[in-house]
């Protein structure tokens, strides 16, 4: 592995995971009308093969489902439903996703799962290109596309029958916040917003950590490397691995073939490091997870310089929105960057001891409680 300038680079290069548990399978029992939606590009089936990686609660029942976006991609998610579910009701409904480089099966699903159990319709999804999602080439990301998948995802839970379309709202995870907020800012439909170990992804690839890892002669030969892999990307047809967060060492563009993560890491790794490797290949390994299993396409970085997120968070509001952040999380200064920038009605709640990671999983970390209370009060 090689050694860069800034610890916490590789660890926000690798922003992005789940929670504890193992592979269960759980057979739900079928749900009367289930199905009823009035939106014709989508689908509902029974969850056949359960590969979610963390505790589950067998009072929930789960439907494995699809839906397109504007751009014409299927996304694939996963449907919660309360306990008691009873189709003849109108729910509130959630719509979750993250971390950057995650599946539905590990951190979204853990929070829709809880969002489930506090009463609420909840799909986690995993965004295009990513997952069991569609799009042609596979493990791209795209600032647009991922902003849009969350007004996909309202499109498809407002069409639930049993859902009301005045009491939606949306819950972004690590590198997906970004684009939670970004959706929520334009789409008047999603009432409420609420983000969790926030990570805003075009300040952590254009800038890197804190915005000072790269100097300008560094970006351009970031630029430079870009362009040169889009070339071999357009002379073998096809998406070719890197890294989203690019480094540079001695003057150069750090290239790779590899993973995200080695199979072992060095015994002098930084801690934040070992925190995400600690998450996404030991106790939440998923094979479909590009941080557990896989790399990025090598030119993911695009999108990222070109398009802003977040940049009229002031017109959210009067709608809500509540950041989550850890006291000892190397990404705290993301949430307290978009906290300062939002207007009120807004809160931020920094959970004592808590790290980054903490956050995708940490059950006695992850403030539940709280963050129920925020869309119950707010998707009323």
């Amino acid at each position: 592995m090689f050694k860069i300038k800034k610890a916490a680079l590789l660890a926000a290069m690798l922003a992005g995971a789940i929670s504890m548990g193992s592979f269960s399978d759980v057979s739900a029992a079928p749900i009367n009308s289930v199905a009823s939606t009035s939106m014709v590009n989508c689908s509902i089936k029974d969850l056949t093969d359960d590969t979610r990686v963390f505790k589950l609660d067998k009072s929930i029942q789960t439907k494995f489902v699809t839906f397109r976006n504007r751009y014409g991609i299927d996304v694939a998610g996963h449907l919660y439903l309360p306990k008691n579910f009873d189709a003849n009701k109108k729910y509130a409904a959630i719509v979750v996703s993250g971390p950057f480089g995650a599946v539905k099966e590990q951190v979204s699903g853990l929070y829709a799962q809880e969002f489930a159990k506090a009463g609420f319709v909840a799909v986690a999804f995993d965004p295009s290109f990513t997952g069991q999602s569609g799009g042609v080439n596979r493990d791209v990301a795209s600032p647009d596309v991922f902003t849009e998948d969350y007004s996909a995802a309202i499109d498809f839970v407002g069409s639930l029958a049993y859902v009301d379309r005045e009491k939606l709202g949306a819950m972004g995870i690590c590198g997906l916040s970004g684009m939670a907020v970004t959706a929520a800012i334009n789409d008047v439909r999603i009432k409420a917003v609420a983000v969790s170990a926030m990570y805003d992804m075009v300040d952590s690839i254009r800038n890197h950590y804190q915005g000072d890892y790269y100097t300008p002669a560094q970006r351009e030969t970031v630029k430079k490397y870009l362009a040169d892999m889009r070339w071999k990307e357009a002379e073998v047809g096809h998406a070719l691995p890197g890294y989203h967060e690019v480094p540079v060492v001695n003057g150069e563009a750090v290239r790779t073939d590899g993973k995200m993560f080695p199979d072992k890491l060095p015994a002098n790794v930084d801690s934040v490091t070992k925190e995400f490797f600690d998450y996404y290949r030991v106790r939440a390994f998923h094979p479909r997870g590009i941080n557990s299993n896989g790399i990025w396409s090598s030119t993911t970085p695009y999108g990222f310089f070109n398009f802003p997120l977040d940049v009229h968070v002031e017109e959210l509001s009067p709608r809500p929105i509540m950041l989550i952040t850890g006291d000892k999380a190397h990404s705290k200064y993301h949430s307290d960057n978009l906290y300062a920038q939002a207007k009120s009605p807004k809160e931020i709640i920094v959970v004592p001891g808590a790290t980054h990671t903490d956050l995708y999983d940490n059950m006695n970390k992850i403030p539940f409680d709280k963050l129920n209370k925020f869309f119950k009060d707010n998707l009323k």
